[in-house]
């Protein structure tokens, strides 16, 4: 499934370049995408507070082999990491969100979107691909990665932006 925005894509090795495998064949690399924004772009009001704060609609792509489960989330580094959603047991074969979350998956932050009080402010969606379910519930960015640090295959970004009173 193709759409229109670009994303920034991570491997799992020490370079974002796709590594190459026994057989000399480059392997994927897990990128996120989301159609209603490209990499540092702003997100479009109706995904936010001041819109309809419709749930983002997310793609990935280039899950590792292994890959057991994905977990999703989105906080904003400019205040303080404030977690805007998390959703985790993302069964390994979805390929991504657009309305209701894939069978399996549980939100552990429903999507609460943009809302800065002042400024313009960074949003990162992150994919994490594990090797194994998180098994404990995860409520914030830091859970999920604490409990996702020995497990994590790959993970990918995508970053957004929203200043409150834009017409985007």
């Amino acid at each position: 499934m193709l759409f229109a925005g670009a994303a920034l894509t991570l491997s799992c090795g020490s370079a974002n370049v796709p590594t190459e495998s026994a057989k000399g064949t480059p392997e994927m690399t897990l990128s996120i995408t989301s159609s209603a924004f490209s990499q540092g772009a702003p997100i479009p009001r109706d995904y936010t507070c001041d819109g309809a704060n419709k749930q983002l609609p997310v793609a990935w792509s280039g899950a590792p082999d292994g890959t057991a489960e994905l977990a999703l989330t989105m906080d904003d580094p400019d205040a303080n990491g404030y977690v805007h959603w998390v959703v985790t047991g993302i069964p390994a074969e979805a390929s991504s969100i657009e309305g209701q979350l894939p069978a399996g998956a549980t939100s552990g932050q429903p999507y609460r979107g943009p809302c800065p009080p002042s400024g313009t402010h960074r949003y990162v969606l992150t994919i994490y691909a594990l090797s194994a379910p998180l098994g404990a519930p995860a409520s914030t960015a830091a859970q999920v990665k604490g409990a996702a640090a020995d497990k994590t295959l790959a993970t990918a970004t995508l970053t957004g932006t929203y200043r409150r009173g834009s017409s985007t």
